[in-house]
């Protein structure tokens, strides 16, 4: 199967790109996300995305940084950000997929355990109905550990909060706690 996988991170890259590989799916990773702040934030995740693409040898897509838009549609809605995050991603990836020939599309934030899975699938099925394009789910959540085990371990940039203005301003807060 030919696969678009939506990237968030480096980190969070190398466990399903494996995956995938050891399933025999032909991968392509889609770097898409208009929810990292700050914009310094969002470049240093990005050079390492890439790094580790080359290292790999992996086909890279890249999008616009489209954080006006990601703020339009989460303001006011802050309770329901990660589903408006997860639905935004989704269908950028899936558009993508679709107009690039992808038989499927998934997305690198199913290893993450911080991450609300059920609205992940659900954003992911409608964006699949919306672009006639299939959305891939499995829980790689079993492969995050070794997957930051191994982004440690060769060097690569580690996060820490989700991306998004709102989950920085919660952990800094916890730090000042």
């Amino acid at each position: 199967m030919k696969v678009l996988l939506h990237t968030c991170c480096a980190p969070c890259l190398i466990f399903p790109a494996d995956k995938l590989a050891e399933q025999g799916h032909e991968l392509t990773t889609f770097y898409y996300n208009p929810n990292i702040h700050p914009f310094s934030e969002f470049d240093r995740r990005r050079d390492a995305y890439l790094r580790y693409c080359r290292t790999q040898n992996l086909a890279i897509i890249e999008d616009v940084y489209d954080f006006e838009n990601y703020l339009r549609q989460v303001a006011f809605h802050e309770d329901e950000r990660c589903r408006i995050c997860y639905r935004m991603r989704m269908m950028k990836t899936a558009e993508t997929a679709a107009i690039r020939g992808f038989t499927a599309f998934s997305t690198t934030l199913l290893v993450s355990p911080y991450q609300k899975h059920e609205d992940l699938a659900e954003a992911g099925r409608e964006a699949a109905a919306c672009h006639g394009v299939d959305f891939f789910y499995q829980d790689w959540r079993d492969g995050f550990r070794a997957g930051r085990a191994k982004a440690r371990e060769l060097g690569i940039y580690t996060q820490k909060y989700c991306g998004c203005i709102y989950s920085e301003a919660e952990r800094l807060a916890k730090e000042t706690d």
